[in-house]
């Protein structure tokens, strides 16, 4: 490290001014820049004017080389005087020594320099002012880009906030669509699995209430297609114009539906009136609504419920019609049973509790031009109508046949024949037997049908087991046969249909058994009077009361004169 120092005395003003372009010059070849170089020649002329106040003052310069290869300087700087100033200022180059005096520049040239100097320092400022109007502007575009890019992704969040706000609606839809129709379905399932119109209206009620109305009421329309008693505006204009109504202190705006103004019937709720009946208008369904007003979705739901109600309605009526009309055939073509000696007889027809189960059992009974008695019990495949007028006329050609003197074998074949040419889709079973005058023993003949159980005058229980023959109407050709069965006075034989020993939960066998055990414990009291052991034996094989096929039982007991004690 070389250093250079001096120092001289500042007396006057021309002093101060040759110090200052002294200074001036070293800093400026030793590069140091311009900025730096007229903050330190300010700081400096400053202290030299406030000395200059105080008398005579020294300065002292010193100059040194620094750095490993002495390439940077140092400028050190004292003022001595009542108030001592120094500076130290950092040189990118080296100040050369030995340092000039200040008396080598003239105070022309200390002007001329501190002009180089302000002008140099001005350029300097003329650049820094251009940099930063261009880093200004740069700052400027910058952020007009972060705003544009900000206000982008402000409406990009905006825009995804909305899709996501239109996909949860679009999910709350969908669900609430879902479970509308569950319902639906659930509650169709519910009112078609009844044919009584009764249990269709108690169901309603219980399917909407609580959740889709705060109460139920069903108006029932009479003979004059206006529903009885007090009633609403809307229910009876619903039911006269067979359109849904809405009656409600606003407008609900339901769609298919008409508005109204609020009824008096319920003020604090909207009404919903809607028509039931398919193909005429049986009643109205009129809902208070759950809470303020009645959803849109919801009410196509109801609307839909109500239409699917008014069919099952219009099925239930129908079926309760044909049902009417069948057992009327029914009960119509039984046979009043003769009074005949040798042979005491008993029947009981029960109609199915429910289902389309009635028309096609029957029994018969009526005597021969030889004294004979022949006693019938048959059941046509398939029920209604349809199956009833089948039996008529099973029933009408088996008499035919038998009053040409056929046998029960001769006459089932007949029929056979006949059924299976003119009702080939049609089949039957049948059981016939034969009692004669005189003769111990009964003749009979079966066509597929349940086996006979009889009872002899000990309390001794059979089954006929013998091979029963096909049923009447299978298209094949066949030819039934014969059996005699030993029938002791005071016997008792039991012809009966399938609907007294099927049920779902059990097989035949298991109801003929049960049947053979209901024959077998009549007492004597009840083998006096055969009607009372028909209903003997009918309580233990309808203990559940409710059975799904028609039911026949025909009683036949053997008796010395053939009276009924």
């Amino acid at each position: 490290m070389t250093a250079a120092s001096d120092s001289w005395t500042i007396a006057s003003a021309a002093d101060a001014a040759r110090v200052r372009a002294l200074l001036a010059r070293l800093t400026a070849d030793a590069g140091v820049p311009s900025p730096d170089r007229a903050r330190f020649l300010a700081a400096l002329g400053s202290r030299l004017r406030r000395s200059l106040g105080e008398g005579c003052t020294e300065l002292t310069v010193t100059a040194e080389s620094v750095g490993p290869d002495g390439s940077d300087g140092v400028l050190r700087v004292v003022l001595d005087g009542p108030e001592p100033w120094q500076h130290t200022l950092a040189c990118p180059a080296p100040v050369a020594g030995p340092l000039p005096g200040p008396g080598d520049a003239g105070l022309a040239e200390a002007l001329l320099d501190a002009d180089e100097a302000a002008a140099g320092l001005l350029a300097h400022l003329d650049e820094t002012e251009e940099l930063v109007r261009f880093h200004r502007e740069e700052l400027h575009q910058t952020n007009q880009g972060v705003l544009a890019l900000h206000a982008e992704l402000e409406a990009a969040a905006l825009a995804q906030r909305e899709h996501l706000e239109a996909e949860r609606a679009a999910r709350a839809e969908a669900e609430n669509a879902r479970r509308l129709l569950t319902f639906l379905a659930d509650a169709s399932a519910v009112l078609n699995a009844s044919l009584d119109h009764e249990d269709i209206l108690r169901r309603l009620p219980g399917l909407l209430v609580p959740e889709y109305a705060r109460r139920v009421d069903i108006w029932l329309v009479d003979d004059e297609g206006a529903p009885p008693g007090a009633r609403a505006a809307a229910t009876v204009t619903a039911a006269r114009t067979g359109r849904p109504q809405h009656a409600g202190t606003h407008p609900g705006g339901l769609p298919g539906v008409d508005d109204l103004p609020a009824s008096a019937l319920s003020p604090d709720r909207p009404l919903l009136c809607l028509p039931l009946g398919a193909r005429t208008v049986r009643g109205v369904l009129t809902l208070a609504a759950p809470g303020d007003r009645f959803d849109a979705d919801t009410t196509v739901m109801l609307l839909e419920l109500a239409r699917r109600a008014g069919i099952a309605l219009d099925n239930a009526h129908a079926y309760e019609q044909h049902r009417d009309v069948a057992e009327a055939l029914q009960r119509a073509q039984l046979t009043e049973l003769p009074d005949t000696p040798g042979l005491a007889l008993a029947a009981r027809y029960l109609p199915a509790t429910h289902g389309l189960n009635i028309g096609g059992d029957w029994y018969d009974a009526f005597p021969q031009p030889d004294g004979s008695v022949l006693t019938v019990i048959g059941d046509v495949t398939g029920h209604g109508l349809r199956a009833a007028v089948i039996m008529g006329q099973l029933r009408t050609a088996l008499r035919a046949y038998a009053v040409e003197g056929n046998g029960p074998a001769r006459i089932l074949t007949l029929l056979h024949r006949m059924l299976r040419h003119q009702e080939p889709e049609l089949y039957a079973t049948c059981a016939i037997a034969r009692f004669s005058p005189g003769e111990p023993g009964v003749v009979w003949a079966a066509a597929g049908h349940p086996p006979a159980v009889a009872r002899g005058p000990g309390g001794e229980v059979r089954v006929l087991d013998a091979r029963p023959g096909i049923m009447l109407g299978v298209p094949m050709p066949y030819e039934y046969e014969e059996y005699t069965l030993d029938l002791p006075t005071g016997s008792t034989l039991a012809l009966y249909t399938d609907g007294l020993v099927e049920r779902r939960s059990a097989g035949i066998d298991a109801g003929i058994d049960r049947l053979a055990r209901a024959m077998g414990a009549l007492g004597a009291l009840e083998l006096e009077d055969l009607d009372a052991a028909a209903d003997s034996v009918l309580k233990p094989m309808l203990h559940d009361s409710e059975h799904d096929d028609d039911i026949c039982l025909l009683l036949c007991r053997t008796t010395e004169d053939g009276t009924q004690e």
